[in-house]
């Protein structure tokens, strides 16, 4: 049931890309607030567990300052450059998350990827809807913003105006 719900769920964000209405970003955002109601991203941390954040020179700056590191001690230790040349971890699942208690050990100073994920009120979803469709596969928040687009928009909560 779920894999069939998450192809529904990817067929309409691919459909919404196809045709996008004007109004596509504000229903995004008021979806976000309600998927986000129903999600603790404790219970879950699948981010964590399963996807690497790229860090930025000022992530790398900002962390191993945090943990009394060289830069190149920091990077040597946990993080490898990847083909297109972006710093991410070496393991799976990350780091510095506790997997007992789902709290991230650096969480003051965490990668700026991580503060913003899912990015689902800094990526517009025309514009990213592959990212979308891609975090549908580890994110609820995702998956029920998703969810309450298509369910709004089915029982006319949300009018798509061109």
């Amino acid at each position: 049931m779920v894999i069939r719900n998450k192809k529904r769920v990817r067929r309409f964000l691919s459909r919404l890309e196809k045709k996008a209405p004007k109004n596509l970003h504000l229903i995004t955002l008021e979806a976000n607030e309600l998927a986000w109601a129903a999600t603790d991203c404790l219970d879950c941390a699948n981010c964590c567990k399963t996807m690497s954040p790229t860090y930025t020179q000022k992530d790398i700056s900002r962390i191993s300052a945090h943990l009394g590191m060289t830069r190149r001690a920091f990077r040597e230790k946990w993080l490898y450059k990847d083909r297109s040349g972006d710093w991410i971890n070496k393991k799976q699942p990350c780091q510095f998350l506790d997997l007992k208690t789902n709290l991230c050990g650096i969480y003051e100073v965490r990668p700026r990827d991580c503060a913003g994920f899912p990015h689902h009120s800094t990526k517009k979803i025309v514009d990213y809807g592959h990212m979308y469709r891609q975090n549908i596969e580890y994110c609820p928040a995702t998956y029920r913003l998703v969810e309450q687009m298509q369910a709004g928009l089915a029982d006319g909560k949300w009018e798509l105006k061109k």
